[in-house]
This record gives structure tokens, C-alpha cells and sequence, in this order.
């Protein structure tokens, strides 16, 4: 039988990238006001450590594991903490930005996205992190934890009390933890490879990172998690496109329809 192919449906149009120039200075400025944001909360150590210890008490109300059954292999020689507290340092801001960088070249209805739900988790963990100050574990002496950093270095961090660029009690929610689940999240959407859950072990290290280093509870990461999925539920994923989606399936046509098809035309 006589057989033809014809496309399935028209490929969707390609998604206009937004201009480099405009998306430079929006990232840069919501980083700064970020940073901003985060200065407004420090002043508060006392509340910051009162909330510590309620964080830490809820943990164990709830039976979590502690936060020491993931320190304490870290503290057996000092590669594997320098390596946790190198992972700490340095992965965080330029994983993310790669991440950005690489939808914006590759997937720029993906990146549109992928920005929003960053900047709306971002923008609602600053809301928190001014409204429910929070000393780190490391800094709290009932957890019996120890600051690897410190210790073993390397370390981004400088004595509390004289650190003016950073507010290190600003642990819940842990960014480190949701730009990472959502840098996993973005490249299993936006990519079609079998291979792409491998993504996970992202988020996963990070999250063993950040609580075996004794930056952060179990909690920050719920919380992170929680924040992020309430964005992607609010913030909608892009229609596939022909670079997602791959190409169209091309249909049979039987002979039959051959006369209808060169009559639309």
C-alpha cells in the first residue's frame, strides 16, 4: 500500500532568548539585594541561638538521625573533612551559575524558568532568614558537633563577631541545599538523556555536605525543599519545545488521505 509521511504537527517556535545585557544586571541585582537582605537580619544572637535550640529539639522530638551520624565520618583524618568543607566553599555559586549560563545557551524557555523559581525561593528564604534568625549547629555547643572549617579549613567563614560580609545566622533555610535541588530538577526537565536522574546525586552530596560539615540541621534542607516546591508549583514549566522535545514523530498517511493532504495545501 501506498504510504506517504507527513509531520505529526508544525515544530513549536523556538523561544526568544532574553537579551544577555538585561538578564546580566537582573541576576546581579537580585544577588546584591539578596546579600542586602541577609545583613538586615544579623544583630540578633541571642534570638538566633534561642531558636537553635528549638530547632535542635524539634529534630529529636521528631527522631530524625543526628546530624553527627554524618560528621563523625568526616572527622577520621582531615582529606575527607577538607574535602567537605572545599565542596562547601566552592561548588555552591559556581555550579549554579553554569547551570544558568547552560539554559540560557541551550534552553532559554528552561532558563526563564529555571530564574523565577530561583529568585521566588531565594526571595522567600530571605523572608525567613529575617524572621527566624538561626545559629548554625556548628555554633551551638548542645549539638556536640565541631565547625569543620575551622578545624581542618578551608573556610569562607571569619570569627562571628568581626565577619561583616556574611550573617552566618541566617541556617534555615539552606540555599546551599535548594539551589542544588533545583539545579537537579532543571537539568532532568530541560534534558532528554536516561542518564539525567544521575542529576540527584547533586542535591543528595550537598545535603550530606552541609549537615556533615555542621553548617546546617535536616531541617533547613526540609525547609529549602518545602520553598522550592511551593515556587515550581506557583512558577509553570515552559511548553516543550523542538530543542526539548526532539524532533516530531512523522505519522503514515494511507493512500487514501494523499488527496486530502495535497488539497490542503
Amino acid at each position: 500500500m501506498n504510504a506517504r509521511t507527513e509531520p505529526s504537527q508544525a515544530a513549536p517556535s523556538a523561544i526568544a532568548r532574553p537579551p544577555l545585557v538585561r538578564e546580566l544586571l537582573l541576576v546581579v541585582g537580585l544577588f546584591l539585594v539578596y546579600k542586602f537582605g541577609r545583613q538586615l537580619a544579623t544583630g540578633h544572637t541571642g534570638e538566633s541561638f534561642h531558636n537553635a535550640h528549638r530547632v535542635w529539639d524539634l529534630e529529636r522530638t521528631l527522631h530524625l538521625p543526628g546530624e553527627g551520624s554524618v560528621q563523625s565520618p568526616l572527622l577520621h583524618g582531615d582529606t575527607l573533612a577538607q574535602l567537605a568543607n572545599t565542596y562547601y566553599a566552592t561548588v555552591h555559586f559556581p555550579a549554579t551559575l553554569a547551570f544558568l549560563i547552560w539554559l540560557y545557551l541551550r534552553r532559554p524557555a528552561h532558563y526563564v524558568w529555571a530564574r523565577r523559581a530561583l529568585a521566588a525561593l531565594t526571595a522567600a528564604a530571605l523572608v525567613v532568614h529575617l524572621l527566624f534568625p538561626l545559629a548554625p549547629p556548628r555554633m551551638l555547643a548542645a549539638t556536640g558537633l565541631v565547625d569543620t572549617a575551622r578545624i581542618y579549613g578551608p573556610s569562607v567563614y571569619g570569627p562571628p563577631q568581626t565577619d561583616h560580609l556574611s550573617n552566618q545566622f541566617a541556617a534555615m533555610p539552606s540555599l546551599h541545599f535548594g539551589w542544588a535541588l533545583m539545579l537537579a530538577i532543571g537539568l532532568i526537565v530541560a534534558t532528554r538523556s536516561r542518564l539525567r536522574w544521575l542529576w540527584l546525586l547533586h542535591p543528595l552530596l550537598t545535603l550530606l555536605v552541609i549537615v556533615g560539615t555542621a553548617n546546617h540541621y535536616w531541617l533547613d534542607a526540609v525547609v529549602a525543599g518545602a520553598l522550592l516546591g511551593l515556587a515550581l508549583a506557583v512558577i509553570h514549566l515552559p511548553h516543550r519545545t523542538a530543542s526539548t522535545a526532539g524532533r516530531a514523530q512523522d505519522r503514515l498517511v494511507p493512500a487514501e488521505e494523499q488527496v486530502l493532504v495535497g488539497a490542503g495545501r
